[in-house]
């Protein structure tokens, strides 16, 4: 265990350290603790007794006099509002500076004397006026505090990681400078120090340029699906306020300048950015485009390095993201300009051009003395010596880096992607992060870094940040710090629960730890019954089964309930949580039917390992999918036909048939283009009945189709029979219209639906 909070039979010791003490009959107007910082602590001696009353700080940098104008800054900005100025019983809040600690290391010692904080760098130092602030109650977040007492303590601490960020996505969703400073404070007061800023993407372009004005006139534009106008940029005025005020509370501020993908806002702006010319529109939808960059294009390549030029004028950091991930190569290869390029410098194909693309950008910065980081699709091909690579795609591209003795970081999806919804990734998933940080070997020449948490925004308008953010950021705070342990996680529960009502006090709109309430099912006879009941605390609420046909709940009650499920439908929780009441109900869409009494569920394909859906059981379970394709209970395959059989112990009466079927075209997901259904009449006979799109009412499936949306498809039967199969024709490579042109389509189906009776 890396933290060590020494009991009570220890007092010796804590006599030795804690010289003084302080008169126990002193009246407390609020206690202060140290049993709610976050993230905990590396090393920590408590005393058994006694205590430091106080009124307020009086700064002293005597001792640090390099922190002096910084540190006016730390007072009047992060504790103006702690105490009021007019208190008198104040004490000496004093800096040390001591060049023997680490990077980033604190020692905090609160004696009867007064605070003071001893530190090797301005980062330590805020680190340790963090923990001093948690240490306050939550009364001096409001400016309602007036004598408080603090525990006398001794803090030794220092981050095992020394990268501890948060990507935020400003472009899919424009995220307006308070709210970027709102979470620079967010990053401090949890001590972790990197804002990845993702600043251009397909959907809008947001950083200033001088030499480009129309980046911004026209890239950090686009017209909405409802004719709605959304967008915005920084000023460079505007940047560099954000990277002063982030420096103080000792976060660096990483900008990402996408290439050669993601850009489709740049050549909205320029067409002569891109292989075609076509003047194109800033997109309103998301995915993965195939205009990207012409690395063919002499002039595209000198526009990269002019933007670049004057990114690095604004952000001090010594590092710059360039992106690098999902970049069709399908333009490049009808490029006459790329393959002149390929052919010039003896690259082999389009994985090779990406590489030296990179490559000559990577050399670029390195002239202004910038490190690139990348995802981890430039390891494809080969990256610039001395590279970093940021790996989200698992973990493997950051061993490989490493073991390539480039530095990593890690963001894998499985972990750090907070726009992903708590069914994917709670709370207690991302807790388990330190594990697969510490499983990284140590024996290759890169470095681990650290990692990130990213706030993708294709479904987060500003406003939703803060609830998909906290409290999983929390967590990822104290794995990065080094001290998260999982054999300890319900102490964190017990840290967290208090620190909430510090989060309310610094207006943070913070979210759910998992999914509120939890549905389990019995099959019995053929028979589904689902319990809900909460699964987390201060979890209320009342839950009811609502029929599809009717609409209209049944069976409603207070959790936790049981419901007995007949038909297509879904039970829905109305929830209320530390006394809010949640906006939206908690919905499982359900299925009581025949199937539920198959012997036998048999499928012909092969599941996607990322959506397999249960496997072939889950294709009868009575769980149908929902409005959210990651939420378990869909079964994918792509580039293949996709089948599945019920076989009952007996013959069954078999009416109809209900299937749904995903459809997002720009992830890739498309309807069958044709649908067989068959039952068995006899041991030996098989009877087919085939559907093509237009017997379905469907337009042809290889037409463009920008909804997101789950079809429903029910086909009549009417036989008796002891099997039915059902099966889903792919419809092929993507389209010559679609971004990933040529690359194979999705199938994504969930329950397989019989109506019907046993006899």
């Amino acid at each position: 265990m890396r933290v060590m909070t020494f009991p009570l039979s220890v007092g010796f010791l804590v006599a030795v350290v804690f010289c003084g003490c302080t008169s126990r009959d002193q009246p407390m107007a609020a206690h202060g603790t140290t049993t709610a910082l976050l993230p905990e602590p590396m090393h920590m001696v408590l005393a058994p007794a006694d205590s430091l009353t106080l009124g307020g700080f009086d700064w002293d940098f005597t001792q640090a006099p390099d922190w002096a104008t910084v540190g006016d800054r730390w007072r009047t900005e992060w504790f103006s509002e702690v105490f009021p100025d007019s208190r008198t019983d104040r004490r000496p809040l004093t800096f040390k500076s001591d060049t023997s600690l680490a990077e980033e290391a604190y020692v905090l010692s609160v004696e009867a004397a007064g605070v003071t904080i001893a530190a090797g760098d301005k980062a330590g130092a805020v680190h340790g006026l963090v923990s001093l602030r948690q240490m306050l109650p939550i009364a001096c977040e409001t400016g309602t505090c007036e004598s408080v007492k603090l525990p006398l303590v001794r803090i030794s601490d220092s981050p095992s990681y020394p990268h501890r960020g948060l990507l935020l996505d400003a472009c899919r969703h424009f995220q307006p400078i308070d709210r970027v400073k709102h979470l620079i404070d967010q990053l401090a007061l949890h001590k972790m120090n990197v804002l990845h800023w993702h600043l251009t993407e397909d959907q809008g372009w947001r950083i200033e340029i001088d030499a480009y004005p129309r980046l911004t006139e026209v890239g950090a534009w686009r017209t909405e699906k409802d004719s709605s106008q959304h967008g915005g940029f920084y000023t460079k005025a505007e940047i560099r306020e954000v990277v002063d005020y982030a420096a103080v509370r000792g976060v660096d501020i990483i900008p990402e300048i996408e290439l050669p993908g993601h850009s489709r806002a740049a050549i909205a702006a320029y067409p002569w950015l891109s292989c075609t010319g076509e003047a194109l529109p800033v997109p309103n939808d998301w995915g993965v485009f195939k205009d990207i960059y012409c690395a063919g294009n002499d002039s595209t390549l000198a526009f990269l390095k002019t933007v670049l030029d004057e990114v690095v004028e604004l952000f001090p950091s010594r590092y710059v993201h360039i992106g690098g991930d999902e970049a069709p190569k399908v333009r490049w290869s009808a490029c006459e300009k790329c393959q002149t390029r390929i052919a010039a410098n003896h690259l082999h194909a389009e994985h090779d051009l990406q590489s030296w693309f990179i490559n000559e950008i990577g050399a670029h910065l390195a002239t202004h003395g910038k490190t690139l980081i990348g995802w981890d699709e430039i390891l494809e091909g080969g990256i610039p010596e001395g590279a970093t690579v940021q790996s989200w795609r698992g973990v493997d591209g950051g061993i490989q880096a490493l073991r390539e003795g480039h530095d990593a970081i890690l963001s894998p999806t499985s972990h750090c992607y907070f726009d992903y919804p708590l069914q994917a990734t709670d709370l207690a998933e991302v807790y388990t992060f330190g594990t697969v940080l510490e499983a990284i070997p140590r024996d290759a020449p890169g470095r681990l870094l650290g990692g990130e948490c990213n706030m993708w925004t294709e479904h987060a308008p500003a406003h939703l940040v803060d609830s998909k953010i906290f409290p999983r950021l929390v967590a990822m705070s104290e794995v990065l710090w080094g001290t998260a342990d999982t054999a300890r996680y319900d102490e964190f529960l017990a840290r967290l629960d208090r620190h909430y009502d510090r989060l309310d006090a610094q207006g943070v709109d913070f979210g759910l730890e998992t999914v509120p309430v939890t549905a389990t099912s019995h099959i019995e006879d053929g028979q589904l019954s689902v319990l809900i009941e909460p699964a987390m605390r201060g979890v209320t609420g009342n839950a009811g089964f609502v029929p599809t046909i009717t609409g209209i709940p049944e069976q409603v009650t207070a959790l936790p309930a049981t419901f007995i499920i007949d038909g297509l439908g879904e039970v829905r929780a109305e929830i209320t949580h530390r006394h809010r009441i949640l906006d939206l109900p908690e919905r499982f869409p359900v299925a009581g039917h025949l199937g539920l009494a198959a012997s036998h569920v048999d499928i012909r394909h092969t599941p996607s390992p990322y959506y397999p859906g249960g496997g072939p059981e889950g294709l009868a379970d009575g769980w149908r999918g929902s409005t959210d394709f990651r939420d378990g209970h869909w079964q994918a395959s792509q580039g293949e036909d996709m089948r599945v059989q019920l076989t009952w112990p007996q013959t069954v009466q078999v009416d109809s048939v209900t299937v749904q079927f995903y459809l997002y075209q720009d992830a890739w997901i498309f309807l069958p283009d044709k649908i067989h259904l068959a039952y068995y009449t006899s041991e030996d006979e098989v009877d087919i009945l085939a559907f093509m799109p237009a017997d379905l009412g469907w337009q042809s499936v290889r037409e463009p189709d920008d909804r997101q949306t789950i079809v429903s498809l029910t086909l009549p039967l009417d036989v008796r029979t002891d099997a039915v199969w059902f099966e889903a024709f792919n419809s092929g490579p993507c389209p010559d219209w679609h971004d990933a042109a040529t690359e194979p389509t999705w199938l994504f189906m969930d329950e397989f639906v019989v109506h019907g009776a046993a006899n």
